[in-house]
């Protein structure tokens, strides 16, 4: 909480009057989300905007293999940008018996979204929901038959897929009750998750290289502040305007000017399966795992 806290000090410096509750939550337990959800549902009457950016990447290990093959081809600036057939991870299974990358990259959040029902879903209002996405998120490493990826070595790219999915059927499902879904991907940004991947002599080495990469590639944003672009450009657009199925990318030019742009996915054939994909995610949301309950500014929770 500590950094949570910094961060509401910071806000409170430049905006004195904002009113910012911090609430602590761990999406990858059931439990967590539930008791959390409780207490959102005891302190505010709706939700304007629900931000589901929690995530992990456990255990990063690197294909040595692919890296040397992929740097010397023309899928070098690929390669960086997504971590293509580049990134394995090792994933456990959760006290909840669901695998870890899964539960809290995406059914945590799903959980939290069914829970708040009562606060998104209000008639006259409109409220979002907005994903982060990642450019690891790829279809290659998503199986229906296997969505917890427990037969797999890439847990973090499927679980990112998954919830592009998945925020195309919600958007199937809620738009009626003026809950819209939305998706973003923040380009590659250096954080401590992406400096967990490779040894920190390796980062200080490859970081000139990376910049100078950025001149011909628009995917590469590499700060915080450029990659939370698209999360602000979705805050100020009407939901129900937004293109259900589209995912709004954080891009940077050359210069380091920040813009978004949207690009349509997942393509039509996976229209179904999203659908599917959201039944399978209702039938796992059970008594026997979780009790079901039915259930002026702005009020944004950012998970």
């Amino acid at each position: 909480m500590q950094r949570a806290e910094a961060a509401r000090t910071a806000l409170h410096t430049s905006h004195p009057g904002a009113d910012i509750s911090l609430l602590k939550v761990d999406v990858g337990s059931l439990q967590s989300v539930l008791e959390a959800s409780k207490e959102i549902k005891q302190r505010f009457k709706k939700v304007d905007y629900l931000y589901l950016n929690a995530g992990i990447m456990p255990n990063p290990q690197i294909s040595l293999k692919a890296f040397v093959t992929g740097l010397f081809s023309r899928k070098v600036i690929s390669m960086f940008a997504t971590g293509e057939g580049l990134l394995t991870q090792q994933d456990r299974v959760t006290a909840d018996g669901l695998q870890e990358v899964f539960v809290t990259n995406v059914f945590g959040h799903f959980i939290m979204i069914r829970e708040l029902e009562p606060l998104l879903c209000q008639p006259g209002n409109t409220s979002q929901l907005i994903w982060t996405s990642s450019s690891n998120a790829r279809s290659s490493a998503f199986r229906l038959d296997d969505y917890q990826h427990t037969q797999g070595v890439e847990p973090y790219s499927s679980s990112k897929y998954a919830s592009d999915l998945l925020s195309v059927a919600l958007n199937r499902h809620y738009n009626k009750q003026g809950l819209y879904s939305s998706v973003i991907c923040p380009g590659l940004v250096m954080t401590n998750l992406t400096y967990g991947i490779l040894p920190s002599f390796f980062w200080m080495l490859i970081m000139p290289v990376m910049w100078l990469i950025r001149i011909f590639t628009n995917t590469f944003t590499l700060t915080a502040y450029n990659g939370a672009e698209a999360l602000f450009w979705l805050f100020n657009q009407k939901p129900e305007s937004l293109d259900p199925r589209a995912k709004y990318h954080s891009y940077s030019s050359g210069l380091g000017n920040s813009y978004t742009k949207p690009q349509k996915r997942p393509n039509q054939n996976d229209v179904s399966v999203c659908a599917y994909a959201y039944a399978r995610a209702v039938s796992i949301y059970s008594p026997g795992i979780v009790q079901k309950k039915h259930c002026g500014p702005y009020n944004t929770v950012i998970t």
